[in-house]
Order: structure tokens, then sequence, then C-alpha cells
């Protein structure tokens, strides 16, 4: 182990010490857990905008969680950081028998990419079967961001069989469940009394409409999966997307000495339109 990452365990074990730092000793697995998700997507955030120095600083950070989380385990008598790393050096070597374990192959006979994702997905599936009771959809994490576990849950699904043949019956499942958001948001204006002018707001979304546009966005999650589109990054993308194309409206409107927030739809439209044709 070098000499860096053993300062590092000897910091988070010095401020987790009875005279170290008060809110490093309060944190639990629990309590500390948010910030780990954080600094995972900082992480990503940093990959995205291709900031190298920023992603050395955001790995260190996401590495002091994992240090975190071992040393609140060495407290319980659990496991180590140690011990954490060689879980995952085994993990690695068992799922990739072509490399390991004196399974090697010569570089012609070894599995493309794409084959050792299938490998890798059917070690793990060999390993969950090996457990009691086991799932299908075993494993997939419940703090995963929805959509990302929308799509690993239709992805573990596909795998035993559970799938449609064609992405174009993929999409026509979105465009069923868009339909029947349409039809609990009319119903649910129908009930809500709304009028003219005057009325009272509708209420709060019916708990129909809830349900459906939670079917949709997971119908739209498996149409990404089945056209070989990671769902999350996609909407990521179309964030920025967003987010870059409205900035620009604002700074087209002020050159034109407008206040964004004042103009119409219709003039707000057409400076959207004006930012996708300058792209």
């Amino acid at each position: 182990m070098s000499s860096r990452t053993l300062e590092l365990l000897a910091i988070m074990e010095r401020l987790r010490a009875p005279d170290g730092c008060p809110w490093d000793r309060e944190q639990t697995f629990a309590s500390i857990a948010p910030y780990t998700i954080e600094e995972a997507y900082e992480v990503a955030d940093a990959i995205e905008r291709e900031d190298l120095p920023h992603l050395k600083e955001e790995l260190g950070d996401l590495l002091f969680q994992v240090v975190f989380h071992a040393q609140i385990a060495r407290e319980r008598g659990a496991f180590d950081f140690e011990a954490a790393a060689g879980a995952i050096c085994d993990k690695l070597k068992r799922r990739h028998p072509h490399v390991f374990a004196g399974q090697g192959r010569p570089a012609e006979g070894r599995p493309s990419a794409a084959e050792q994702s299938v490998l890798w997905e059917n070690i793990k599936a060999e390993e969950r079967g090996a457990a009691a009771a086991a799932s299908a959809l075993d494993g997939v994490p419940r703090a995963l961001p929805a959509l990302m576990r929308a799509y690993k849950l239709s992805k573990r699904a596909a795998r035993v069989g559970f799938d449609f043949e064609h992405a174009s019956q993929t999409a026509d499942k979105v465009a069923e469940e868009l339909a029947e958001v349409r039809e609990a948001a009319a119903a649910h204006e129908a009930a809500s009394g709304k009028t003219a002018v005057g009325a009272p707001p509708p209420a709060a979304p019916s708990e129909g409409i809830f349900e459906e546009i939670g079917d949709l966005l997971f119908a739209a999650a498996n149409l990404a999966r089945k056209l070989d589109v990671d769902a999350e990054a996609a909407l990521r993308a179309a964030n920025a997307k967003f987010e870059r194309r409205f900035r620009a409206m604002e700074d087209l409107a002020r050159a034109h000495g407008e206040i964004f927030s004042s103009l119409s739809l219709a003039a707000q439209e057409a400076l959207w339109l004006d930012v996708k044709r300058a792209e």
C-alpha cells in the first residue's frame, strides 16, 4: 500500500478518534451515504466536462467516502479497507475468467468488449442464482436514481425472456402509456371543476396521473434499453441541451433589450427556434 494511501487511512482514523472531529465521529453509514452519492455524481460531472484537474480532486473526495465507510466498518469489527479492496480484487478475477485463474486464452480467442459484457452479466446471474430464493431482479440497488434503476430492472427482466421482440413494440408501449396519461389528465381536469377564468385551481394531481406518469417514464427507459441507449446519460445530455438553449434565449433577449420573462410564449418560442438554428 502506498504511503499516501496509508496517510489517508491514518487521517480518517484520527478524525474518528475520541479526541478527533465531533462531526466525523457522529457519522454513520446512513448519514454519509448521501455524500457518497453526491461525490459520485461530481466525478461523473468532471468526466462529462473533460476537466481532468477537477476529476483528480473529485476522485479523491470519492476515495475519502470509501475510506470513511471502511473506517466505520472497522470500528464495528465487520471489515476494513484492505478487506474491501480484497473483495473487489476477488470479484474482478472471478468475473474475468478468460484473463485470470489460469484460464487466459490467446488474444485472438478472447471475447470482444460486447461479449465480455454478456459474460460479466452471466457470471453475475450465476452468483445470484447460488443464493437462496434468488430473483432475476436481485441486486439492483434501491438507492439508484429512478431512471437508472428502471433501465436496470427492465434489462434484468429481459435476460429471462420478459421483453418485447422488437424496439417498435417497445415504442408502441410508450405511446400507449402516453395515451393513458392523457386520459388520466382529462379525467382529473373534468373532476376538478375547472371552467372559466376565475375558477378555483385544480386539485393536486390525482393518484391516477401520478401512476400513469411513472408508467410512461418506465416505458421510456425500457425503450432506451431496447435501442442500446443509456437512459440516464441520454437524459443528462437532454438536460444540458435544454439548459444551454434556455440560457442562450435569455442572452438573446437581453441583446435585443428585452426581458425574457416579459415576452409572450410565441416570442419566447421564436427565440428558441433562433437558438436552435444557430447551433
